[in-house]
């Protein structure tokens, strides 16, 4: 990444590491899996899906509204209000998988080593012994069950289990697509029903 800044590449978010800041491990109720930041100009902050203040929300996160508001949870999707910052305050660690891109090139920054360290987050959630709540909307966040089933396995019987909720990407492409559409998958409910029957608090969604 410092070679490509080198000549000159305009690379996001300004603050790869934000999620983290805002969301340390010992706060974490609840991961939501993205894939990799934003790729346009004052698009990401840090925060798997989210924008920043006063940027219209993408198609993604519209839906991500949607879903939430059709839900009765009252999602606040004012145009150019997409920032997601007040789920992170409340313990929901907004992870995406690679935590750069380049400037108009989605996936750029995939397979280039950041999912070494993004892994090694996943599998230190699922290590821990209050019970979480992972969101996996799509394939490639699916593809990490094997990382959260693998920690709770070393902890054995001794342990309540994490609870995994998986459907489609939000994207509109696949949003409403069989076999487990994004839209009506009631995950926000399950995950403060959740949160609720082991002495958590909801989610202010």
């Amino acid at each position: 990444m410092r070679a490509r800044l080198a000549s000159g590449a305009v690379i996001y978010p300004p603050q790869p590491f934000r999620a983290l800041a805002v969301t340390p491990l010992s706060q974490v109720r609840l991961v939501i899996l993205g894939q990799d930041p934003y790729h346009g100009p004052g698009q990401a902050e840090g925060l798997a899906f989210s924008v920043a203040p006063g940027v219209k929300p993408p198609p993604s996160l519209r839906n991500i509204f949607k879903e939430v508001a059709r839900e009765g949870l009252g999602a606040r999707a004012q145009q150019g209000d997409g920032s997601l910052l007040r789920w992170a305050e409340q313990g929901v660690l907004l992870l995406n998988t690679s935590l750069t891109v380049e400037d108009g090139a989605p996936g750029s920054h995939a397979k280039r080593g950041w999912e070494v360290l993004t892994d090694k987050i996943i599998m230190a959630v699922a290590a821990k012994s209050t019970p979480v709540v992972f969101m996996l909307w799509g394939a490639q966040a699916q593809a990490k069950q094997g990382l959260i089933a693998s920690q709770t396995a070393i902890a054995g019987a001794t342990r309540v289990a994490h609870r995994v909720l998986t459907a489609n990407h939000p994207s509109p492409l696949s949003a409403l697509r069989a076999p487990r559409p994004f839209i009506g998958c009631d995950h926000f409910c399950l995950a403060n029903t959740f949160l609720l029957q082991h002495g958590a608090s909801a989610i202010n969604w």
